[in-house]
């Protein structure tokens, strides 16, 4: 008898190309992705939704709130050292708007916002307007270069204790980097800009307060 021939069909194994991934390849790639996803976030400005809903809140290039005359807490006053070394101040002569602004060197939207700032900066201070930066991210090597390079005019309180942004922590939520925030002729908070901002916001702010009767 001629024995059977058994033919045995292999499974041919799959190529690098065809190879489905892992299950744990999958969740690796997952978890960079949103690694990816909220670090944009974070830089962008974007803010948590906990401190937008129910707030009154008109979104823009970033999350705007204002606040009435009747409705502004007690004058916000900070002080410190800029990266030179030299004094500045949030305190108003009571006859001047006092604009902050948060900002670090390696942030894209404060490097992509200062141009609408110098131009108010510029042309708002015969208006009495005045800008104070706030950072407490970079040494003053980095925050030097980022000002020489970008042609900034105003000084900024090198905050690396964190006591400025705390101050003004407590008088308003300051989330986002950048962060903006007008303060009215007493140093008051009249209004806060999540993220990065225009000029004719900006400009749109400074008119709101100007407009008010000054006491």
């Amino acid at each position: 008898m001629i024995p059977a021939v058994l033919a045995v069909r292999r499974r041919a194994r799959p190529t690098a190309a065809h190879r489905t991934p892992s299950r744990s390849a999958v969740i690796v790639v997952a978890a960079a992705t949103a690694l990816l996803v909220s670090s944009c976030t974070a830089e962008s400005g974007n803010t948590d939704t906990g401190d937008v809903v129910g707030q009154g809140y008109a979104s823009g290039d970033g999350s705007l709130q204002t606040w009435s005359v009747a409705d502004r807490t007690d004058p916000v006053e900070i002080s410190g050292t800029d990266f030179s070394g030299d004094p500045v101040d949030t305190i108003g002569d009571g006859d001047e708007i006092v604009v902050l602004n948060t900002w670090y060197a390696a942030c894209p939207p404060c490097r992509a916002e200062v141009p609408a700032l110098l131009e108010v900066a510029t042309e708002r201070a015969s208006d009495g307007v005045r800008l104070v930066g706030i950072n407490g991210t970079d040494d003053s090597g980095a925050a030097l270069a980022f000002e020489r390079e970008h042609g900034v005019t105003w000084p900024s309180i090198a905050d690396t204790d964190g006591s400025a942004v705390a101050a003004l922590q407590d008088v308003v939520p300051v989330q986002a980097v950048p962060t903006t925030v007008v303060l009215d002729r007493q140093g008051r908070v009249a209004a806060r800009v999540l993220g990065q901002i225009e000029a004719s916001t900006l400009d749109g702010l400074i008119d709101d307060v100007l407009a008010e009767p000054s006491t």
